[in-house]
């Protein structure tokens, strides 16, 4: 098969590394020099140093070049560059299969990447979301990794599930493309709050409890936009959750640690170098919450903090100190 990767992250790289095993990949970026980079290097030295490419991954700055007679095309630009993504695709009147790995809202509407899609490709019917606890650095190495394809017609996440599946990419399939979504966004919000309360030191109680009423905080949302309980007990769910929760590689739980030393949030994403999803994706998860009337105190407090105002300690120490309650609510 042959597999257009647009966008040339952390994730991506990664992903175009592990699928070359099987499938001839072309990698797409929108920066030409970042490409020619790339191209005379082997490697993306500016976000994925340390893992060359393989001789039969194909590097483009030409968004058609890259879809030229691809079999499918795997979207992992950031959420807030979905948009015009996808609008490119549109323009080059090529059509094909679309699978993304895009995790969050889109900051100025708060939809979900496939409501994004749907509305800037009207005629797009074969799509899905590919997401899960993967970090980029593991699949690249060839550890074993589980995703979920999710997408509205069975046939299609078999079909593509197949193809993309290999003993350490393992893929199981799902139709519950809200549920998929919403854990992918918001696991990255409760992530931040976790950081803050390792990095003040509040020990591995108060990380489960964080763990466990997030958990409940994505259910709630999710559940009512639409997604299934099951989606929230599994990969994408709960395994995308305690992963990136408590993975140093992850980046929104760094976002938490730098937090609670005192850095501030401008010095943190520049010393990151790399998009925190979950620092943009807050606000709107916050937003869905007010709107359809849930109660989300940890997404609360995390905008509290990043917005600054409620310092890292404060917002944490009121988070633990929350009136009595039963648990199911």
């Amino acid at each position: 098969m042959r597999i257009a990767v647009l966008g040339a992250g952390a994730w991506g790289s990664a992903l175009a590394i592990s699928l070359s095993n099987r499938h001839s990949i072309c990698m797409w970026t929108k920066d030409p020099d970042h490409a020619f980079e790339m191209k005379a290097q082997r490697i993306n030295q500016r976000f994925f140093p340390g893992y060359s490419f393989p001789e039969t991954l194909e590097i483009t700055s030409t968004l058609s070049e890259a879809l030229d007679c691809a079999d499918l095309t795997i979207i992992v630009v950031p959420v807030a560059g979905m948009r015009e993504t996808l609008r490119a695709i549109a323009a080059t009147n090529v059509t094909m299969p679309i699978v993304w790995g895009c995790k969050g809202f889109e900051s100025e509407t708060c939809y979900l990447p496939h409501q994004i899609a749907q509305e800037e490709i009207t005629l797009l019917k074969n799509y899905g979301v590919l997401s899960g606890p993967s970090f980029a650095e593991e699949v690249a190495q060839g550890l074993p990794t589980a995703l979920t394809l999710a997408s509205s017609d069975r046939n299609f996440s078999s079909k593509v599930a197949a193809e993309l599946h290999s003993p350490r990419l393992r893929i199981y399939t799902s139709e519950d493309v809200v549920g998929v979504e919403t854990g992918g966004a918001v696991k990255n919000v409760i992530t931040i709050a976790v950081g803050i309360s390792d990095g003040i030191g509040f020990g591995h109680n108060a990380r489960a409890a964080l763990i466990t009423r997030g958990l409940m905080e994505m259910t709630r949302l999710g559940l009512s936009l639409g997604g299934k309980m099951e989606t929230f007990m599994g990969l994408a769910g709960v395994g995308d959750l305690i992963l990136t929760s408590t993975g140093d590689l992850s980046r929104n739980r760094q976002v938490g640690l730098l937090l609670a030393s005192g850095k501030s949030l401008r010095d943190i994403l520049g010393e990151l170098g790399h998009v925190a999803e979950g620092v943009h994706t807050a606000q709107s998860v916050s937003e869905l919450g007010s709107r359809l009337n849930i109660e989300m105190p940890i997404t609360d407090a995390v905008c509290g903090i990043l917005q600054g105002r409620l310092s890292a300690r404060a917002a944490v120490e009121v988070l633990l100190n929350r009136e009595q309650k039963s648990e199911v609510y």
